[in-house]
């Protein structure tokens, strides 16, 4: 089985945090935190940058390292690994999702998200 290791950002704000809805692919619709994949050389902490420069037209902050999940998909397994971490100015652009939402808590529930996402919705509904 194929092997994906990727990074995700849990950018939170006051009492909410950030979601993304993909806009393409096999996964289109479904909701997830921003983030992408690590290239050879990157650290995560640098792809995860990289990948929110790429996707948000942003900057943020990494505060502090989150949890790791792993996912076996049909096609792939994946090992996401995930950062709590805040804007450095509140100028975002989606160039690559669809559609982007503040969530709170008790909103975390109303979107469809990605099956390995999940596994960090449980975590950060201890936390927040």
């Amino acid at each position: 089985m194929n092997h994906i290791e990727v990074v995700a950002a849990i950018i939170q704000k006051d009492d909410k945090v950030f979601a993304t809805q993909r806009g393409y692919g096999q996964w289109k619709d479904w909701w997830e935190f921003p983030g992408g994949k690590i290239e050879i050389g990157e650290t995560p902490e640098e792809a995860l940058k990289r990948e929110i420069r790429e996707e948000l037209s942003t900057e943020i902050n990494i505060d502090k390292f989150f949890c790791t999940v792993n996912y076996d998909y049909p096609k792939f397994h994946l090992t996401m690994h995930c950062y709590l971490c805040s804007l450095q100015n509140d100028a975002m652009h989606l160039n690559e999702h669809e559609a982007a939402r503040w969530l709170t808590k008790n909103e975390l529930p109303s979107v469809k998200w990605l099956p390995a996402d999940i596994e960090i919705i449980k975590k950060l509904k201890q936390i927040l």
